[in-house]
């Protein structure tokens, strides 16, 4: 199988700050990926799926400065996001990886 370069959706990126408690945003139904990029000093982990989430330390990691490309079910709609000593997630939908 033939990797396609991610296409961004644009205007969907988010800027977050995963805390000790796990939070939750809305994402695009439509994209089937998922970028996800932490720029802050610390790890943080991720859970996607539909309705109410919540992320745990044995969710997807996200280690700092290494770009990462997720494929959603059809229909997923929330991303969940914690990190124990806090950090920042940029999330944003698209196409390919």
């Amino acid at each position: 199988m033939q990797k396609q370069p991610f296409a961004p959706h644009f205007g969907t990126n988010r800027v977050l700050t995963p805390a000790a408690t796990s939070a939750s945003i809305a994402i695009s139904t439509e994209d089937k990926n998922v970028y996800l990029l932490n720029t802050g000093p610390n790890i943080c982990y991720v859970r996607i799926g539909t309705g109410a989430q919540t992320a745990t330390t044995a969710d997807f990691p996200v280690p700092v400065n290494e770009p990462m490309v997720l494929s959603k079910g059809q229909g997923d709609d929330t991303l969940a996001h914690i990190s124990a000593t806090g950090t920042t997630l940029n999330v944003m939908t698209g196409e390919g990886f």
